[in-house]
């Protein structure tokens, strides 16, 4: 059962900030403490004047929460991925985004979700993240630590050569845009987009899809969870774009880009009576006949 809830929203209007309100008036009446985000715009109390803690930084609250729930769309629950994944506390996400693969609580649904969140009718699915190891403090002081996916892209209109090595051992020369090296998690995102194979979110394993390669023979290919990949990209440009999740920036060209597992995982919610194949069918629309 569910005492302490934080919840992080990027936004404050609109359909996310009523969602926010709803959380906290939903949350009052349940009895739960809140630790509130504090972008999010929320009141500083519950009715009866019990007092909500606002946060910048989790690990600097007095007491970390049962549970995160993170409000937004896909991007923000990115976001919140950051602020969590090394303390291990779990994430649940409410859509008010669009498609939704990682924030799969619809508005919809909320009622009845927060009850089953309340009585601890969830399960926790651990999901591997991937690192840039080297160079180290690529983004400055955020860690370059990805949920979907990094990618290598070219930095103007001319292709980039991107070689790949898998644990010492040279695998092949991409000629293309650039390179996703996605986790499973991330198959349904960018991955899935280029014709990526879909993995299933406890999968480790890593998969490197090519975007527009030169060859047309090019396909994905899947390598296992424990590799450490080295790419050395070439081109005509003198650098050349390194993407983490949302996060970006540029690398000399000829600098090698190290990526490999993160040793930790993140902890995510998933509600008794959903899985992730009932997600694929809804979110995709597999099976439906748009004639009827």
């Amino acid at each position: 059962m569910l005492n302490r809830v934080a919840i992080y929203s990027a936004v404050d209007s609109g359909r996310t900030g009523e969602v926010v309100r709803k959380l906290i008036g939903d949350f009052c009446r349940m009895g739960i403490t809140m630790q509130i985000y504090e972008k999010a715009g929320a009141p500083p109390v519950c009715e009866g004047g019990r007092l909500i803690e606002k946060f910048s930084s989790l690990g600097e609250l007095n007491g970390l929460p049962d549970l995160v729930l993170s409000v937004g769309g896909d991007g923000t629950f990115l976001e919140t991925m950051m602020k969590v994944v090394d303390l291990g506390i779990p994430v649940a996400g409410i859509n008010t985004g669009r498609l939704g693969f990682l924030a799969n609580i619809s508005e919809d649904e909320l009622n009845n979700s927060l009850d089953m969140l309340f009585r601890g009718e969830y399960e926790i699915l651990e999901r591997s993240l991937l690192s840039i190891c080297s160079p180290v403090n690529i983004f400055g002081m955020d860690p370059a630590v990805a949920l979907n996916e990094i990618t290598v892209q070219k930095s103007d209109p001319g292709m980039i050569t991107v070689n790949v090595y898998v644990d010492g051992l040279y695998l092949n020369t991409y000629w293309s845009d650039g390179l996703i090296i996605s986790s499973a998690t991330g198959s349904t995102a960018y991955n899935l987009s280029v014709g990526g194979p879909i993995l299933s979110p406890g999968d480790e394993s890593i998969i490197i899809s090519s975007i527009s390669p030169h060859n047309l023979t090019i396909r994905p290919i899947i390598v296992s969870g424990g590799s450490r990949l080295r790419l050395v990209t070439e081109g005509r440009s003198s650098d050349y774009l390194v993407t983490c999740d949302s996060r970006s920036g540029k690398l000399p060209a000829g600098e090698q880009l190290e990526i490999e597992r993160y040793e930790k995982k993140l902890k995510t919610v998933m509600l008794r009576g959903r899985d992730f194949y009932s997600t694929l069918r809804n979110k995709l629309m597999w099976g439906a006949d748009r004639r009827n």
